[in-house]
């Protein structure tokens, strides 16, 4: 199976004209018409809200796009929350969701106005003696530990470092009530890159029985619960994407069980994606350099993982695609590598291709997520540029390339 590409070799040599490999590009088409299919998929929930994980795609373009969606941000550090404000995003369009945090960052939120959603029973006494106070409307974020299995890329509820225990959860719902605080939500978060349907209708149902829970011994209705983001994409070419109206479906089910009979109607639902929106939309363009002999076949690229390390820190399969080959048999067996002093600097091992040669132009797909965010600087390398295909066909250069000087800006010599 061919993954697809919204462009051509004809039209990326004309966008190198401009833009010098390696890039990202992203789709805007693409990413926009997933935005569409989750808002319609949910539309039957009254309040229904995504809320951007910015951490997967830092790039103000990009959210901005989304906002007109409807999308708010989720946010977890002082920097995502001054994008987001940047832009105009505030109040109650931000979920600040964050561990471990400074106080300032707790002010900030706060003085946006945002929905915070406190990852530890402590915290709720750190706000008041720090932050000023709670604000109106308190989120907790829940861990369900052993009662929930994980996947490969989070790991398994009961180690990790987040959240609340159950009984920490109504402890601490019990505490907020007694102090005068009015307004609850819910959050959890327990997959990360999930293809499974069934996942995130059994993190509905945990959630929902939840809600009828805390409304019976505590008489609290939630405003809204969070079922955090976790949706994969199809990262190789076999496997499918989630159907998106088909888990709508299956959720609004559950509601009608769990919330519709127990008369709790409405609560909202939220989500906060991230790679599953922008991910399969994004591609990291680079060029061929050299062809090495020795042991095995080496395919160095102009990109290295400062570009994108997914495939180095979870050895994660990232399709590959030579532009102008597309239909030519895969003769080699070779390991694409970047230039860096590290031998896990490589984008694929062992992966089969057609005969490829200096100065072919490559794509490495599903790059639009977890991509550029997670760059670095190691060995001097310097980010590369993020480009917008438009709707239209136009490019729109949304954030330049590094530069030297930017790299020894901060240095003092």
């Amino acid at each position: 199976m061919i993954k697809k590409i919204p462009f051509d070799l004809k039209r990326i040599k004309e966008i190198i004209q401009t833009y010098p490999t390696p890039f990202h590009i992203y789709d805007e088409s693409g990413f926009k018409s997933v935005a569409k299919n989750l808002n319609n998929a949910f539309s039957w929930n009254q309040g229904f809200k995504e809320f951007f994980a910015v951490k997967a795609t830092p790039t103000p373009r990009i959210i901005q796009s989304l906002s007109e969606e409807g999308f708010g941000t989720d946010c977890s550090s002082m920097a995502e929350l001054l994008l987001s404000e940047r832009i105009g995003i505030v109040g109650e369009n931000i979920m600040f969701s964050s561990n471990d945090t400074p106080v300032q960052e707790y002010v900030k939120a706060k003085d946006l106005g945002a929905i915070i959603n406190l990852d530890d029973i402590k915290h709720i006494g750190f706000m008041e003696k720090f932050a000023g106070g709670l604000p109106e409307l308190v989120c907790f974020r829940y861990n369900p530990g052993p009662l929930r299995k994980g996947n490969v890329i989070i790991g398994n509820p009961e180690e990790a470092k987040y959240g609340f225990t159950k009984d920490q959860l109504f402890k601490g719902y019990a505490q907020l009530k007694n102090q005068g605080i009015k307004r609850f939500g819910l959050h959890t978060m327990v997959a990360s890159n999930e293809l499974d349907i069934q996942f995130f209708v059994d993190t509905a149902i945990m959630l929902f029985e939840l809600a009828v829970e805390l409304h019976k011994q505590l008489d609290i209705k939630l405003e809204f619960v969070n079922m955090g983001g976790g949706i994969g994409i199809p990262y190789k070419p076999e496997q499918n994407p989630v159907d998106l109206t088909l888990l709508g479906k299956k959720i609004q089910n559950e509601y009608d069980q769990y919330i519709g009979k127990n008369g709790l109607d409405p609560i909202k639902i939220f989500f906060e994606c991230g790679r599953m929106i922008t991910g399969p939309h994004g591609y990291l363009v680079s060029k061929v350099l050299h062809i090495k002999e020795t042991y095995k076949t080496y395919v160095g690229l102009d990109a290295c993982m400062a570009n994108l390390m997914r495939p180095a820190i979870y050895n994660a399969y990232h399709h590959i695609t030579v532009l102008g080959k597309e239909n030519a048999p895969l003769v080699k067996k070779v390991d694409v590598t970047g230039s860096l002093c590290e031998n896990n600097d490589k984008f694929a091992i062992n992966r089969d291709l057609p005969d490829i040669e200096p100065d072919d132009i490559v794509v490495i797909h599903d790059a639009g997520a977890h991509g550029y965010a997670m760059g670095f600087n190691y060995n001097g390398k310097l980010r590369s540029a993020e480009l917008l295909l438009k709707p239209d066909g136009s490019v729109e250069m949304i954030r330049r390339a590094e530069t030297i000087a930017d790299y020894f800006s901060t240095m003092i010599f």
